[in-house]
């Protein structure tokens, strides 16, 4: 695996992360939203599928596959809704009220969420961190050559 390769990984992850950053960051928003144009009920919680991908071309991934088959590119396969059902609660005077007074809310936990970006953020600074290192070392590998 060569620097290229790891330059490669590191910048997958990190695309892969600020989907989720921003995928979290709407649900926070969104916390409280108890009507969606184009959906019935309130705001549905989003999560963000990862899946571990081969990092080149066939031949690439099968000489890695020989040698290191734990190198993987991250690639997001997909968003999707959470299928819980909605918070119910009793608000007699919100203009979503049912007949009985209880509204129906998105079942989304804020804290939850901010731990959820935390995580996030923490895997965003690991990748930018290996995506230095990676190109602190190619550098030196160059002055080494000139020198």
């Amino acid at each position: 695996m060569g620097f290229l390769d790891t330059l490669k990984i590191s910048s997958s992850g990190l695309a892969a992360e600020r989907i989720r950053m921003n995928t979290i960051s709407r649900n926070i928003a969104n916390a409280n939203t108890t009507r969606v144009e184009g959906q019935e009920g309130p705001y549905k919680r989003q999560d963000v599928v990862f899946t571990a991908t081969n990092t080149g071309n066939e031949f690439d991934d099968l000489m890695r596959q020989a040698f290191d088959p734990g190198v993987k590119d991250v690639k997001v396969t997909g968003i999707v809704q959470d299928q819980r059902a909605p918070k119910m609660v009793y608000n007699p005077g919100h203009p979503d009220a049912d007949k009985n007074g209880m509204v129906a809310m998105p079942n989304i936990s804020v804290m939850e969420e901010m731990v959820n970006l935390i995580t996030s953020n923490r895997s965003f600074e690991a990748n930018t961190t290996a995506l230095n290192s990676t190109k602190q070392m190619a550098s030196n590998a160059i002055n080494i050559g000139r020198g």
